[in-house]
This record gives C-alpha cells, structure tokens and sequence, in this order.
C-alpha cells in the first residue's frame, strides 16, 4: 500500500471517528479530548526531553493524569484554568531545583503541559453538550480543514515566496492566502447552513482562526526542527503523530474559545457565537 493510500485511509478513519464523537458531545467528546491531551504530551516530551533527562521522575505525567480526570469529570472551566496554572508552576519550581539540564528539560515539559491540557480544554468547552458547541465546533473543523487543504492547492499551483523557509520551508505566502480565503468561505457557508444571523461578524472570527491555524502550525514545525525531529510521532500511518495532525487545530480552538469567552462565559463559550 502506497504513502498516499495510507494517507487518504487514515484522514477518512480519524474524520469518521472525530465527526462522530462530536456529534455524541458530552461524555463522549470530553473522552476523545482527554486522548488528544495525554497524546499531544506523549509526543511533546518524546520530541523535546534529553534521553537521560529522568530529574523529574514521572512527576509531569502525574499532573497530566489529574488534569485528564478533572477534564473527563467535567468540572467547571476555573477549575480547569487554575489546574493548569497550577501543574506549570509546580514543574518549573521542581525543575528548578535541579541543575541547568534538568531545569531547561522541565521548561520544555512545563511548556508541553500548557499547551496539551490547553487543547483539550479548549476543545472540550467549546462542545460542551448543547446545539450551540456543535455547531462551533463543525465552525472550527471546517475553518481548519478547509484552510489545509487551500493552503496546500493553491501554494502548489501558484508557488511564490516561501512563508517561513527557515521553519517550513513547504510552505508559500500564496498559500497561506488562498488559505485564509479557503477558511473564511467554508467558516461562512457552515454558519449559514447552521442558519446563524451574524455572517459579518463569523467572517471577521474565521479569518483570525484561519491565520492562528496557519501559525499553530508553524509553532510546531519549530518545536520539531528546534529538537531536530521531521515527526512529531508515527501513531497515523502516513500522516505522522498527532501533533502533526492537531497543530493548526488546536491553536484555533484555543483563539475561538478565547473568543467565545469574551463574548458569553467561561464554562460556555459558544453560546456568545452560536446562540441557540
């Protein structure tokens, strides 16, 4: 079986399963939430901690397991926050206490921990279990998706100026445009569908996860050449890791939830964009 078929395969399957458990929400999303985060990590500190790098013990991964449990328990999103600030804390005052090695190894962890249980977060409050986290999230998947796929078209056909050749050196400045319109249109035809009346301001909300997409993708592209890795895993036969996958994902996620908070609350973020 070719690179390609295995590609086209597993981007079927894990769409498959992640539109399903959307659509189920609740229990069941928070679930694949909490996957996605310990993976995320998994692969972060693979990329990112030293063989020898052991000062820490196993104490990350702890705090990670708490996280997870208070994320799959659903309490509320300032429990959630303050768990976070709290396992980074505690991880670069621990780290710190070792030498130099060790103390640059538990900023990396500290840094991996933010940004797996962020994502999670995100996500999983974005959901929640109403009509109006459904449809931020569908919102979310067809902006990322969509920005993807453009970026990838139009960056091959219209090639051009590279983006950021020292991170990614694939990457085009017209793709990163057609992109950015790629992300805006399908953003505005699954809010229309989904029959909100505030396309303007949708609009204006696509664009900006369209262009924290791109640059979440680029985060971690320099993750993996500061730490020498084309990889961020091999767990998706012909796709990589699950980093490779959630990059763009993950960091709009957070930027919609952001936006989301500001407009309605903490705990339900996408009743302020999705009215019910």
């Amino acid at each position: 079986m070719s690179n390609l078929q295995l590609r086209v395969i597993s981007a079927v399957v894990l769409a498959v399963v992640t539109l399903g458990l959307t659509w189920l929400g609740g229990l069941p999303f928070r679930l694949l939430c909490a996957a996605m985060t310990i993976l995320i990590f998994y692969e972060w500190t693979r990329m990112c901690r030293p063989v020898a790098a052991t000062g820490l013990g196993l104490l990350p991964e702890a705090l990670l397991l708490v996280f997870v449990g208070a994320l799959v328990a659903g309490l509320p999103a300032s429990w959630l926050l303050l768990l976070v600030a709290v396992m980074v804390v505690v991880t670069v005052v621990v780290a710190s206490m070792h030498q130099t090695s060790m103390h640059q190894t538990g900023q990396w962890d500290a840094s991996g921990l933010a940004y797996a249980a962020i994502s999670g977060l995100s996500l999983a409050l974005l959901r929640d279990g109403d009509h109006s986290g459904l449809v931020a999230i569908l919102f979310l998947f067809a902006v990322v998706w969509a920005t993807d796929i453009a970026a990838y078209f139009v960056g091959r056909a219209v090639g051009g100026p590279k983006l950021a050749p020292s991170i990614s050196p694939g990457k085009t400045q017209s793709g990163a445009l057609g992109g950015a319109v790629g992300g805006v249109v399908a953003g505005l035809l699954l809010a229309a569908a989904a029959g909100a009346g505030n396309l303007a301001v949708l609009g204006v909300v696509a664009l900006v996860l369209s262009l924290v997409s791109q640059a979440g993708d680029l985060f971690e592209s320099w993750v993996k050449r500061r730490h020498n890795r084309k990889d961020s895993g091999t767990l998706i036969p012909g796709h990589g890791g699950v980093m490779d996958r959630v990059d763009g994902l993950v960091a709009a996620a957070f930027a919609l939830y952001v936006i989301g908070w500001i407009s309605a609350t903490v705990d339900h973020p996408a009743q302020g964009l999705f009215p019910a």
